[in-house]
């Protein structure tokens, strides 16, 4: 599950108080020190002196989120490596906050007081955590139309159910079963250990077990005589040079867009162990020789969107938009978003590939593995997929702190095509549609999607 990490730090908690912006420019503190509005993701940010701190807000709460610790003017630290940046302008009092691990940036409004919600106890009683289980999700939320839920019946179904009696594990049930007609693996509860989440239906989660599984069958399968072969970033990427009938083809294994580098490692290490996989692979003769190239994603845990846009630039030499990015920014209609912003894709310098690509999907590629192969759409040279429908989960993930100590997670952003559509839900549909690792497909020894794509990319299928 990815989480946007400019609202989802999960660090320890620090009070804060505001800063005007004419004490700010006569005090020699950074610009940008005080108290901002975001807009969509219910939030506003405390930023004094050496700390960020978060409040997540709703129409009826305010709680203490998560902190991070200032580093330099404008940037800040997360526990586990993340830098925040916040920048000053347009005007005085407006400003953007981007994360390195995340793409887009939000827009922060000055405001000169904490909003008195922030500033009073929260009852932590089950029926305070019910109301703020439901308005995080009524007021952040953007499927429950596409997803046939109402969720003003779902509140009048189990909001009777919750009194002062009722014990957390019931909560987390009630909880549960609320989220549940959802099928978004993107939705989940969280009590300490105890996690309820879920994918779509007829779909399997990717797992360090599942992932284990296909790559020992690819392995031996459809990589048995390859001339080159190498693992790369903690095993997460393989790369091979195909043999046979698909000799000149190059075949690119991806699992995930993080855990390249040791745990609690900072994105910087990450994306240098992308780089320099990537520097192996793409080398200026093999980018010239290879007429074909098989990109697997479909066991894709996700990770960070910004890895996926640097591996995609790659793979063009002319800039194109991988995808247009807006948040839901109204508490009570869900039609009403952030300003979209264009998430562009710049040819890197180097070395690229820029000839035909598969794609092969499935199922369980999930969150990042869907921007990418979002992003790899409208790219130049032509690129094709071949499988089954992705997950249909794309938004960063909010953290959302209830009273008594659960969590909620959710997803409150689109990332719309060129035809302003999100594949939220459906998930993106293959060109050509192929099994994807069935019982059948391992008992026969069968991978009929990478055949599909070598006969694909050869041009005889």
């Amino acid at each position: 599950m990815r989480a946007a990490t400019a609202t989802v730090l999960t660090l320890a908690l620090a009070a804060t108080a505001a800063v005007p912006a004419t004490a700010a420019a006569t005090s020699g503190k950074p610009s940008t020190d005080g108290l901002w509005r975001m807009d969509g993701y219910g939030t506003v940010l405390s930023l004094d002196g050496d700390t960020l701190q978060e409040f997540q807000r709703t129409s009826v709460s305010c709680l203490k989120g998560d902190t991070a610790r200032r580093t330099a003017p404008g940037t800040y630290a997360t526990p586990d490596g993340t830098t925040l940046t916040v920048r000053p302008g347009p005007s005085r009092d407006r400003a953007t906050l981007g994360a390195d691990t995340s793409v887009g940036h939000r827009t922060l409004q000055r405001i000169h007081e904490l909003p008195a919600d922030c500033t009073r106890p929260v009852p932590k009683d089950p029926r305070a955590a019910f109301d703020v289980f439901w308005h995080s999700f009524a007021e952040n939320y953007p499927f429950f139309a596409a997803k046939g839920v109402d969720w003003q019946d779902v509140r009048d179904r189990y909001r009777p159910k919750v009194h002062q009696d009722t014990t957390r594990e019931e909560l987390f049930g009630i909880f549960s079963d609320m989220v549940r007609p959802l099928h978004d693996a993107h939705v989940a509860v969280q009590d300490g250990e105890r996690v309820f989440a879920q994918v779509r239906p007829g779909t399997e989660p990717p797992s360090p077990e599942l992932d284990s599984k296909v790559k020992k069958f690819i392995t031996e399968r459809d990589l048995k005589h390859a001339p080159y072969r190498q693992d790369f970033a903690n095993g997460r990427i393989t790369y091979a040079d195909l043999p046979g009938r698909a000799s000149g083809q190059g075949y690119l294994r991806i699992s995930g867009f993080g855990g390249y580098a040791p745990d609690g490692s900072p994105y910087p290490a990450h994306l240098a162990e992308l780089d320099r996989a990537l520097d192996t692979i793409l080398t200026s003769d093999r980018a010239r020789r290879l007429n074909g190239l098989i990109i697997d994603l479909r066991i894709n845990g996700g990770g960070s969107d910004a890895l996926g846009i640097h591996i995609a630039e790659r793979l063009t030499d002319t800039p194109y938009v991988a995808y247009t990015k807006r948040a839901r920014n109204h508490p009570t209609d869900p039609d009403r978003h952030t300003r979209p912003e264009p998430i562009r894709v710049v040819p890197a310098d180097g070395p690229r590939y820029t000839g035909p690509i598969a794609v092969l999907t499935g199922g369980s590629t999930v969150s990042a593995g869907e921007t990418f192969t979002q992003a790899l759409i409208d790219r130049p040279g032509g690129t094709i997929r071949v499988g089954r429908p992705t997950q249909g989960v794309f938004s960063d993930v909010m953290a959302r702190n209830l009273p008594g100590g659960m969590t909620a997670w959710l997803p409150n952003e689109e990332f719309l095509n060129r035809s302003g559509r999100t594949y939220d839900g459906s998930g993106i549909p293959p060109h050509i549609t192929e099994p994807v690792f069935t019982k059948e497909e391992f008992a026969k020894n069968r991978d009929s999607a990478f055949d599909r794509a070598v006969s694909v990319l050869r041009n005889d299928g």
